[in-house]
């Protein structure tokens, strides 16, 4: 089936305004603000594509010369402040962790912020046509976002499943944030020798992926997570015992989180590996085709709008110009000009490969869910490897590694959202060029107040476990986790056995999925999803899995509807869950900042499982009905 954008190529409405400019920069700041601070405090960040959308959608509404694409422009701006905070937060305080730094130097954290994360949203001009236009990855949030914007559009019976979506994922949020039922449900028994554990995170957002990515994808997360928590955890604790006496909740969480996580890793290296080996062709003819169409605008031919990216000349230009800066800001704090020259190349090299990984997984199971962490992980253990092997050690070889994954993480942080905003914008017929453009204009913009939110938080709050440490010290749960994996590197205590036996796995799903390809089965076995599966946690794989049994059942109940017309009302319901959840996510992390929370007496989990109940049987019900 031809794929046609909701604004035609032929069509040009006005994207560059002056209105989008300063709403988008003003949104990505406080997007990037809000999000610093949850990342610190939960280890998890909010999307805000979605959030920017209906905010920008609310204020647009007062002039009479708006148009989608204008709003767009916003949303793609805005978000990066958000993605950008993610890839600051997960690896800046690591120093902190690690002695370096107490507060951090503006032009530091403003120079690796600014230019990591626009080199990301530069590595992804290469892979929009394999994964989006080729490959036709399914974008949940990505389509979700679109959804919102043409129903805005539209108005009237199309945008309802997203308005009711939209209060019952709000409602939900607000509820369950205020502490009237748990973010999870969980349970775990010593059964013998082993732990069983058992648990899924209460979130309609999570409900709804699962929903949008459909069974196949939604299936092969919860199976990740089943690998690692119904298979290898007990192994694992059968064989170690518990000698700290953990109960067997608090046992199954250390035991993933310190060992079996790098499964995962391993999994996603080799998944990722495999990725960029089978899309070789649609990356090397989108290279080739960025170049030709660069001769043939040139030369005067005309580009459809819709498939106009920013000039390969221009690209490569100014990852040169970005490259350059941060070559030498390694050489000023390394004070050595060969080492810095090998870590500006390892940052270009793995800088290129994390980000189509995240660009990938964005396409997967979205930006939510996209496991950054991971891929950081993944490129501080090949940073200092070979750091480790020219010499340096201590101190210096941490800090220079965590400064590589510091861009390397932002990169990849920043490539997701904006695959995710051009998946957004191919749907409703944008310009992919200035989409790109906005991107960096929005990653500049978060980059200038990431240090002094960082700063401002180390002060009033500190990290615990550190001397910065104060009263309601935050978390910052994957900072801590770069630190000690960068330590156990270099201090030669990382158990590498659970990187290898990710590894295995992934490669025997390899072959399991050239199997399935060879007998053009339905089914498939694609590496990442299960990779992100066994990185995250259980409980975010649940969720997800039972959104797409619910989308199977949708597409059982429609019969030969849900063939002829493959689009059904649930998955506009399904982004509004997503665009309510992730405002009032935004809110929250507001009212945490301010210091103004509420918080419900009464706790009562039942509730909280029996109300996500109805919203999936809302779900199913909106579902059975096609898009008019």
């Amino acid at each position: 089936m031809e794929f046609k954008p909701y604004v035609p190529s032929e069509k040009s409405l006005p994207e560059y305004t002056v209105k989008a400019f300063i709403l988008g920069i003003v949104l990505s700041i406080i997007m990037g603000a809000a999000n610093a601070y949850l990342g610190m405090y939960a280890g998890m960040t909010v999307s805000a594509s979605i959030p920017a959308a209906v905010i920008s959608m609310a204020i647009l509404m007062a002039f009479k010369d708006k148009n989608i694409l204008e709003n767009n422009m916003v949303q793609t701006a805005a978000s990066a402040g958000e993605s950008l905070a993610a890839g600051v937060i997960f690896t800046f305080p690591a120093l902190v962790v690690l002695g370096t730094y107490t507060e951090f130097p503006y032009w530091l954290v403003t120079i690796i912020a600014a230019l990591g994360g626009s080199l990301g949203a530069l590595f992804t001009i290469v892979i929009r046509r394999a994964f989006i236009v080729e490959e036709r990855l399914p974008y949940p949030e990505g389509t979700a976002c679109a959804e919102v914007l043409i129903a805005g559009d539209k108005g009237g019976s199309h945008a309802k499943p997203i308005f009711v979506g939209g209060i019952f994922g709000g409602l939900y949020k607000l509820l369950g944030s205020s502490g009237l039922w748990a973010g999870t449900v969980e349970t775990a028994k010593m059964v013998g020798s082993r732990v069983l554990y058992l648990g899924s995170d209460l979130s309609a957002a999570l409900l709804s992926v699962g929903y949008i990515v459909g069974l196949n994808i939604a299936f092969l997360v919860f199976l990740g997570g089943a690998i690692a928590w119904f298979i290898a955890i007990p192994i694992y604790v059968a064989k170690t015992g518990n000698p700290d006496g953990l109960s067997a909740l608090d046992l199954a969480w250390v035991t993933w989180s310190t060992k079996i996580r790098y499964m995962g890793v391993g999994a996603m290296v080799v998944g990722g590996l495999w990725s960029l080996v089978k899309l070789r062709g649609p990356i090397s003819r989108g290279i080739k085709a960025g170049l030709e169409a660069t001769k043939r605008k040139q030369s005067g031919e005309i580009i459809l709008r819709t498939e106009e990216d920013m000039p390969m000349t221009t690209v490569l230009m100014l990852i040169a110009a970005f490259v350059v800066p941060l070559f030498l800001l390694y050489a000023h704090i390394i004070n050595s000009i060969g080492i810095a020259a090998v870590m500006a190349v390892i940052m270009l090299i793995v800088g290129f490969f994390g980000s189509s990984i995240a660009g990938y997984l964005a396409g997967v199971v979205g930006s939510s869910n996209n496991p950054v962490s991971g891929i950081t992980i993944m490129s501080l253990l090949f940073t200092a490897l070979v750091l480790k092997g020219l010499g340096l050690s201590g101190v210096d070889g941490m800090t220079a590694t965590i400064l590589v994954a510091a861009v390397i993480c932002t990169a990849a942080a920043i490539a997701g959202d904006t695959m995710q905003d051009l998946a957004t914008g191919h749907i409703v017929g944008a310009t992919p060029k200035r989409q790109q453009v906005f991107e960096v204009i929005g990653t500049f913009a978060a980059a200038l107040v990431m240090a002094p939110v960082l700063n401002l938080l180390i002060k009033a709050y500190g990290i615990a476990g550190t001397p910065t440490a104060k009263e309601n010290a935050l978390a910052a749960p994957q900072a801590f986790l770069m630190a000690k994996v960068t330590e156990g590197v270099f201090t030669g205590t990382l158990e590498w056995n659970m990187v290898f036996i990710g590894a295995g796995i992934a490669i025997a799903l390899i072959i399991l999925d050239e199997i399935l390809a060879m007998r053009n089965s339905k089914f498939r076995t694609p590496v990442m999803p299960v990779a992100v599966g066994i990185y995250l946690p259980l409980s975010l794989g649940v969720p997800i899995f039972i959104g797409g049994l619910l989308r199977w059942f949708v597409g059982k109940a429609r019969g030969a509807k849900a063939e002829e017309k493959p689009t059904d009302a649930g998955v506009l319901g399904a982004a509004g869950l997503i665009a309510g959840e992730a405002l009032m996510g935004i809110v929250f992390a507001g009212l945490i900042v301010a210091n103004k929370a509420p918080s419900i007496g009464f706790s009562s989990n039942f509730l909280g499982v029996a109300f996500l109940a109805l919203i999936a049987v809302w779900l199913y019900l909106t579902g059975k009905k096609e898009v008019e």
